[in-house]
């Protein structure tokens, strides 16, 4: 059995991005600019913060999948690559989180 990956969400975010507004609410997101899906990744990561504080196990999964996705729809909007994000946090998982932290404030 294969599992979904974010390489998958990220293709299939690429790929609505493409199709014509009026029919992909991916592709109306980035047509309204990167403010319009910025504000919607914002709005996901909001509820997903109150889920975790509230401890609402099954509304933070859903909402996580929220954040991931909308994560993706505004880099996919400013053309990031998913490969670059994780060639990011490979950089960074090199070294201690307190090391790369200090590392930043230099």
């Amino acid at each position: 059995m294969t599992s979904f990956t974010l390489d998958d969400l990220a293709r299939i975010v690429a790929e609505r991005a493409a199709a014509p507004a009026t029919e992909s609410y991916t592709a109306k997101l980035i047509a309204g600019g990167p403010a319009k899906a910025a504000k919607k990744l914002g709005e996901e990561a909001v509820e997903a913060a109150i889920a975790a504080v509230e401890g609402d196990r099954q509304n933070l999964t859903a909402e996580a999948a929220d954040v991931l996705y909308h994560l993706l729809v505004v880099l996919q909007g400013a053309n990031i690559p998913l490969s670059d994000v994780m060639a990011e946090l490979e950089r960074r998982t090199a070294q201690s989180g307190l090391a790369e932290k200090a590392a930043r404030k230099t």
